[in-house]
């Protein structure tokens, strides 16, 4: 699986507006919800904040990968925001975020949890890649950039 097996266009929003890291991360569970239930939204949710707690999931320049892993779900789904403001999300250079993938996996999805994670850091340790998503002029460029295969971005 890669990137685009993660994303619909539905579950990539440009310029939402959140004040803090909890807000944040709750309007994230609710895209990756789908519309489930309140009861999945909240598993997700509670995912991705137990993650949190071992350390925040904040990189540097700009950029967070929130995930968990959860019973509640069936399939792996990822879900991508760009902030309108950026937020403090105890990132490790210390600078906020305004970009963020969310990724929440199956409880047994080990081994393809950290697949996933390891394409995602590549992705958005690419100042190049980080700087088209910023310039980006809405969700559906967004999603354009982030589901295109690896060699066809490099070009964008």
């Amino acid at each position: 699986m890669h990137i685009a097996d993660l994303l619909t266009p539905a579950r990539v929003v440009a310029d939402v507006r959140a004040t803090s890291k909890k807000r944040l991360l709750e309007q994230l569970a609710n895209l990756l919800d789908d519309g489930e239930s309140a009861d999945t939204e909240r598993a997700i949710y509670d995912s991705l904040v137990k993650r949190e707690r071992l350390g925040s999931t904040g990189l540097s320049h700009g950029v967070a990968i929130p995930h968990g892993r959860s019973a509640a779900i069936q399939r792996a789904s990822g879900a991508f925001v760009r902030l309108a403001d950026p937020v403090d999300f105890g990132a490790i250079d210390g600078q906020p975020v305004d970009l963020v993938f969310a990724l929440v996996v199956p409880e047994h999805f080990t081994d393809q949890h950290l697949m996933f994670l390891a394409e995602l850091a590549e992705t958005f340790s690419d100042s190049a890649m980080l700087a088209r998503l910023r310039a980006a002029r809405d969700a559906q460029h967004l999603f354009e950039l982030l589901t295109r295969a690896p060699e066809r971005t490099a070009a964008a």
